[in-house]
């Protein structure tokens, strides 16, 4: 295959004129703030990346922990799709983690195609609104509202097909900078039930709606049943308070993530930090903390996993 490179001020122009001549996307990085492609038509392959752009890492980047405390009134950036993304881990922990609060301003048809990440983990929270998807393997498409989440395994193909206006969701990745690929030959839905593992990982889908609540110390909390899907590496919950405060012991592990998806609080963690709606925090594993001044509308997203391999 005859292959060139092209450097290129906007990689989103690159890519539409590149369409216009009959060229078909096959991958894009980083989903956040692209600036790396490659296309291909018949036997031709062009790399387009801007000035600058960032590579793919060899394998997981080394785990750097350090506390984190990203502000709900960061500005957003567009991204992969159209999509708007507000970064809460600018340090990227070294390159091993990115979260990102990803938004979809107008409703309707998302510009999406069939494609899969080159990830060690990845997980989509709805906060806000509702967004219809289809995965390989599970089906018809389904609706995610708020407190919905799902895993989406290494690999696995899908589809973002539509949204509401307003759409909000949280996402948490390994490692930061990741290929998206598309898949030519593949269509969604494939109406087949598979239950299969992608990389000793099953695809989880929680419904919020679906699932009790159930006392664990002095919070409640909605258990995603992520553990068992990842094999022990990542678990993940929803938690509303039962009284104002609540401590939280040192994780061994690596990623400790909170995103407030409503309400207000103190997080204190060598010094006292408010906590306000959409702000979310890192924890560096073997520290504890705690959340005190929580109002009973209180709802946080909590995040942990283990060490990755």
């Amino acid at each position: 295959m005859n292959e060139r490179q092209i450097v290129c001020e906007d990689l989103n122009l690159a890519i539409d004129d590149l369409k216009r001549d009959g060229f078909r996307l096959d991958l894009i990085y980083p989903a956040d703030d692209p600036q790396s492609a490659v296309m291909s038509r018949a036997d031709e392959r062009v790399r387009l990346a801007m000035a600058g752009a960032v590579a793919l890492p060899d394998g997981l980047p080394e785990f750097r922990p350090e506390f984190v405390l990203a502000r709900a009134d960061a500005t957003a950036a567009a991204g992969r799709a159209g999509m708007l993304y507000r970064d809460l881990i600018p340090s990227r922990l070294g390159g091993r983690y990115i979260a990102s609060h990803i938004s979809i301003p107008e409703g309707g048809p998302v510009s999406d195609w069939v494609h899969y990440h080159r990830v060690a983990l990845q997980i989509i929270f709805v906060r806000a609104g509702w967004v219809r998807v289809v995965y390989e393997g599970q089906g018809e498409p389904f609706v995610m509202e708020a407190g919905d989440m799902v895993l989406q395994p290494p690999e696995i193909r899908h589809r973002v097909l539509e949204s509401s206006s307003g759409l909000e969701v949280v996402e948490v990745t390994a490692p930061a900078v990741h290929a998206t690929l598309a898949d030519h030959e593949l269509s969604l839905p494939n109406r087949e039930a598979s239950d299969r593992l992608y990389s000793g990982q099953r695809f989880l889908r929680h419904i919020a709606a679906e699932t009790p609540w159930r006392a664990l110390g002095e919070v409640e909390a909605q258990d995603t049943r992520l553990g068992a899907a990842t094999g022990g590496l990542a678990e993940a919950r929803t938690i509303r308070p039962l009284v104002p405060a609540t401590e939280f012991a040192p994780h061994e592990g690596e990623l400790v993530f909170g995103f407030v998806l409503d309400g207000s609080a103190r997080l204190e963690r060598d010094g006292s930090f408010p906590l306000g709606s959409a702000d979310s925090f890192v924890i560096p594993p073997g520290e504890g903390w705690r959340l005190t001044a929580m109002s009973p509308d209180f709802r946080l997203l909590h995040v942990t996993t283990g060490r990755l391999n």
